[in-house]
């Protein structure tokens, strides 16, 4: 399943685009081939879904972190280098934009027209079963490119057929929906999704399945849902102050269908309640269990939840929906084991994320604990009493990294992890904020040549379905003690390994209203989730069903999904946000460097952040000279929650060729519509 967007440049190219599955089919493009030819068997269905796997679906082929690095970027991990987004000034209007892609979601229509046309006319051999299946996966595939294109975008053209090569339709078709609009549209996809496709028809699971569509309709409902919530009144959301696309003739008179925006955020809601529901259901009993302990020796007993992310095969657990494969005999690898060894290809966790985690009793970091308190003087220190996920996932200096197969040479393995080096910035072996994640890992050297490696990569867990319902259900009521909230809560932490007892609270850890009882918000303003609109959350319970959410689901590139729709960025817009890691000056980790090597003057030459910005180091803020943005830290703009409409596809839609206003596209929230220049606010 290969990653690989088909970009088109512009969008008056699309007539040009061909239809990326002749490979597999091993025949001429359809696009330039006699119609007939095709789709007429199941084998040619099948070998043109197969081909959408690799042009729709995530993967992390070859070198890097792979999915676990996805979450850089963020509060929860940073790179060697800060992204622009966070600059003033350095994101700029394009003249082309490669995010605005149309070549699948146009391949994936033309097959999927043509199938189904041939299909009520019954003239495709084959099995009934694998057939529907199949039309199931297109649907699948084209609501997963529009929730892509909705993340990015907002408003979208909706099209649903592979347009004719003519100007004037293709023109025509530039129509920019309303986002909840489009939101609606992919919910329809991924219901046709999931009646048309077969419960078994890969018990490997390798293949999208009817549970795949409905968890991934859950995840586009919540998103929807909550966009809707914390972006209502303003230029972000349909008839919002300031909307754009009020602009526009063909949306002067818009309505929501619901009637209402807050009937239109309830009506998303209850569809991700259910759709999350109906997983939770079918899988909380088959839930991998954290046993708190990091296997070091062959003799140890396995951790299955540990062992679950780091497996080549993960066929055996049952919770992982959909997962693609690496093998020798596929002929796709990857490096994700050789990362774990070192440094994560030098995206590291931030002091943000290791301090969002509770401790082992379900009380935050700064609460009162049975017997202990927290400590950062040390990694080993953290990990002593911590939250069990984060126990057995931060990397501790004097671990064993690999244990099995150990008669390979060691050009590419660290048997035993070492201090973090944060003096190099090498890609491979360099640490970028001294914290780094062992999730993926499995101590096998067999795995570990450099891009040789055959971990599985997580698509869809079941997990999810428990937190979507949790936060949806509670966005629904504001209670706590509604529906199944407490039973998938206390089911997720159960998983995740909590056992113990916070003195003077009733409850054990695996009862998060013990966590809710001791949370200071005031206290949590390292966690961007912890913010809407700028302000600091008051209901306890939404932060910490977010806390929940950003801990279970770290590294498995949801992160960012989650801060734009909570709107969890707009505080950065006054005051900037300064990057950490982990606990450099003034603890025993400090005498882990000879002090002759740290260099913290803030000149071009510094390789370490001064301890006068702060004890904790910061990885963009070594040089302090002009040269680097991000000097004082992260700052934030409004129109950064959306990406800028690339100017030539406004000229070229225009009937002049020219006059951008005579384009029926209309430009995201606070961008200009000049090329070369910098969101207005």
């Amino acid at each position: 399943m290969k990653h690989s967007y088909q970009y088109i440049l512009p969008l008056m190219a699309w007539m040009l685009a061909a239809v990326s599955c002749s490979d597999l089919l091993n025949q001429e493009p359809p696009s330039y081939a006699v119609p007939e030819d095709y789709y007429r068997s199941e084998d040619q269905l099948q070998a043109a879904t197969n081909q959408f796997y690799t042009d729709v679906l995530p993967s992390h082929d070859g070198w890097g972190y792979g999915t676990f690095a996805t979450d850089s970027n963020t509060d929860n991990q940073a790179g060697f280098s800060a992204d622009s987004k966070y600059g003033t000034g350095l994101w700029l209007v394009g003249t082309t934009n490669d995010n605005w892609a149309w070549s699948n979601i146009r391949n994936i229509n033309y097959t999927l027209n043509t199938v189904l046309e041939r299909y009520e006319a019954d003239e495709i051999s084959g099995s009934d079963t694998n057939i529907r299946h199949y039309i199931g996966e297109l649907y699948f595939f084209r609501a997963y490119c529009y929730f892509d294109m909705l993340q990015k975008w907002g408003d979208l053209p909706i099209i649903k057929e592979a347009l004719a090569d003519d100007e004037t339709i293709l023109v025509e078709n530039n129509q920019r929906s309303p986002r909840n609009e489009v939101a609606r549209f992919i919910l329809e996809d991924l219901t046709s999704a999931a009646d048309y496709m077969a419960t078994d028809i890969d018990s490997r699971r390798n293949r999208v399945s009817a549970d795949v569509a409905t968890l991934f309709r859950s995840r586009v409902a919540l998103f929807e849902a909550s966009w809707l919530t914390n972006f209502k009144g303003t230029p972000f959301v349909p008839l919002g102050d300031g909307w754009p696309g009020a602009e526009k003739d063909y949306n002067a008179d818009y309505e929501y269908p619901s009637g209402s925006i807050d009937a239109e955020i309830e009506y998303f809601l209850n569809e991700a309640v259910a759709d999350a529901e109906q997983i939770a259901e079918a899988y909380i009993g088959q839930l991998s269990q954290n046993t708190c302990e990091v296997p070091q020796s062959e003799s140890d007993p396995e951790n299955p939840y540990f062992a679950m992310f780091g497996e080549d095969d993960m066929s055996g657990y049952p919770e992982i929906l959909l997962w693609r494969e690496y093998s020798e005999g596929l002929g796709i690898t990857n490096n994700v084991e050789v990362m774990v060894n070192f440094g994560n290809y030098g995206v590291g966790l931030t002091r943000s994320m290791v301090e969002s985690f509770v401790m082992e009793d379900g009380l935050p970091i700064y609460a009162s604990h049975s017997g202990f308190s927290y400590s950062d003087e040390t990694i080993a220190d953290i990990r002593e009493h911590a939250d069990p996920r984060l126990k057995i996932f931060l990397k501790e200096p004097g671990q064993l990294n690999v244990f099995l197969n150990m008669d390979s040479d060691k050009d590419h393995f660290v048997e035993e992890e070492s201090y973090p080096d944060i003096l190099t910035t090498s890609a491979e072996n360099g640490y970028s904020t001294g914290y780094t994640m062992r999730k993926g890992g499995s101590f096998d050297k067999a795995r570990t040549g450099n891009g040789a490696g055959y971990t599985g990569s997580i698509t869809f867990r079941a997990t999810e379905a428990l937190l979507n319902y949790m936060e949806a259900e509670y966005m629904l009521t504001g209670n706590i003690n509604s529906g199944k909230i407490l039973e998938y809560w206390r089911a997720v932490r159960t998983a995740a390994g909590f056992t113990g007892t916070a003195a003077g609270f009733t409850g054990t850890a695996v009862d998060p209203q013990v966590t809710i009882a001791a949370t200071v918000m005031e206290n949590e303003k390292l966690d961007w989730g912890a913010y809407t609109a700028g302000s600091l959350l008051t209901d306890v319970t939404l932060y910490n069903i977010r806390r929940e959410r950003r801990c279970e689901l770290m590294g498995e590139a949801l992160r960012w999904m989650d801060l734009i729709r909570w709107r969890a960025l707009d505080q950065m817009v006054d005051e900037p946000y300064h990057v950490e890691g982990f606990h450099l000056w003034n603890t025993p980790m400090e005498d882990w460097y000879d002090a002759s090597d740290l260099v913290s003057d803030g000149s071009s030459s510094a390789n370490v952040s001064a301890e006068s910005l702060s004890e904790y180091y910061r990885p963009y803020e070594k040089n302090m000279t002009s040269n680097n943005s991000y000097r004082n830290g992260y700052v934030w703009h409004m129109a950064h929650y959306l990406q800028p409409l690339p100017i030539e596809e406004f000229q070229l839609t225009s009937s002049d060729y020219s006059t951008i206003e005579l384009s029926p596209l209309y430009q995201n929230p606070y961008w200009p519509t000049t090329a070369g220049m910098p969101a207005e606010q």
